[in-house]
C-alpha cells in the first residue's frame, strides 16, 4: 500500500465527506460538525477534485451519492473508527475535572426508572459533565449510533450494525401497576377483566402482553395508548386502570406511594435490556468511564428466575 497517498488527504475532509453520507445535506452537515455552509460545500469540491468524481448529486433536497462515494465509503468508515481509536490512547480521563458533552441513547422506561440514581451519583463524581440523553429504542439505534448522535444506548436491541458491540445488562421481569391498594395480587381472571393502558411508541393497542396472553387463550382490553411511560402516574390515579410495564419502572412509580407495584398474575417470557455502543469508541478512556457507571447503575448481575428468551 503506498503511503505517499494519504499526503494528498486531509483528515478534516474525510469527517465531512462521512457526515455527508450519512446525512446527504450540506446544512445539517454544517449544524453537526459546527461549521459554516460554505465551509462545508468548500471541503466538498475539494473532496471532488480529491477523489476525482462527483461523489454526490443533488435529487430534490437531498445530496444522493454516486457509485464511487458508495465505494470510499466502505473502505473510509473502518479507518476513521481505528483512526479515532489510536487518537483516544493519547489521553487520559478524570471525571473530577472534565467538562466533556456526552450524548447517551436511553428508552423512556430507562430513562424514568434507572437514571435518576445514575445521575445523583454523577453529580459528585463528575460535577462538571454535561449529559444530553436521547430517546432510542431498538429500530432508532442503528442510525443514531452510526450518525453519531450517541455514542452509547441502553434499550432492547434487534439488527444492530456489525460493528456494534452489545453487553446485556438485565433481564426485564414484567410487573403490572395500578392505583387501588389491596392486600391481595389481582388473578388472571381480574387482569383480563381490568382497562389496561398501553405505552407504545408506534401507537399501536397490542404490545408483548397480549402476545403472552395469547398464548393462554385470554385476552385483555386497551383502552388507552400513550407514546411514553412517564404519563403513567398522572394517568392511573383516581381510576380502575392497570398498566404493563419493566420491573424497574414500575418500581420507581410505585415509590411515590401512589401507586402500587405487583408481578404478573400468569408466567411470562423475560426480555432483555442493553448496553450497546460503537466498535470505534470501544478503548477511549471518557466513553469506557461512561459504560462503566451506565453498567454499574443499570444492570442487575441476578438473573431472572425461571427466565428465559423470546
Amino acid at each position: 500500500m503506498n503511503r505517499n497517498e494519504l499526503r494528498k488527504a486531509d483528515i478534516n475532509l474525510m469527517v465531512v465527506f462521512e457526515a455527508l453520507m450519512l446525512e446527504r445535506n450540506v446544512t445539517r452537515v454544517a449544524e453537526k460538525l459546527f461549521l459554516g455552509q460554505p465551509t462545508i460545500s468548500s471541503a466538498l469540491n475539494r473532496l471532488r477534485t480529491l477523489f476525482n468524481d462527483p461523489l454526490f448529486i443533488r435529487v430534490g433536497h437531498r445530496m444522493e451519492p454516486t457509485a464511487r462515494a458508495e465505494e470510499i465509503i466502505q473502505h473510509l468508515s473502518p479507518a476513521l473508527d481505528s483512526l479515532s481509536s489510536a487518537l483516544s490512547l493519547t489521553h487520559d480521563f478524570d471525571p473530577s475535572i472534565s467538562t466533556m458533552t456526552f450524548r447517551i441513547g436511553l428508552s423512556d422506561d430507562v430513562e424514568f426508572g434507572l437514571l435518576p440514581p445514575l445521575l445523583r451519583a454523577l453529580r459528585q463524581e463528575a460535577p462538571q459533565v454535561v449529559f444530553v440523553v436521547q430517546h432510542v429504542d431498538y429500530w432508532r439505534i442503528p442510525d443514531l449510533l452510526a450518525s453519531g448522535d450517541i455514542t452509547v444506548g441502553i434499550t432492547q436491541t434487534r439488527g444492530l450494525p456489525a460493528n456494534a458491540k452489545r453487553k446485556l445488562l438485565r433481564h426485564i421481569r414484567p410487573c403490572l401497576l395500578r392505583a387501588d391498594a389491596s392486600d391481595t395480587p389481582l388473578t388472571l381472571d381480574e387482569y383480563c377483566a381490568r382497562p389496561h393502558v398501553l405505552v407504545s411508541h408506534t401507537a399501536n393497542v397490542a404490545g408483548f402482553a397480549d402476545e403472552w396472553l395469547a398464548e393462554v387463550g385470554r385476552k385483555r382490553h386497551v383502552v388507552l395508548s400513550v407514546p411514553q411511560y412517564s404519563s403513567l402516574p398522572a394517568l392511573l390515579a383516581g381510576t380502575d386502570m392497570i398498566a404493563s410495564l419493566p420491573d424497574y419502572t414500575a418500581q420507581a412509580m410505585a415509590a411515590s406511594g401512589n401507586l402500587f407495584c405487583e408481578p404478573f398474575p400468569f408466567q411470562t417470557p423475560t426480555l432483555d435490556l442493553s448496553m450497546v455502543w460503537l466498535s470505534h469508541v470501544d478503548t477511549d478512556p471518557a466513553e469506557r468511564w461512561m459504560r462503566s457507571r451506565l453498567e454499574a447503575f443499570m444492570s442487575d448481575k441476578l438473573p431472572a428466575p425461571g427466565s428465559k428468551q423470546l
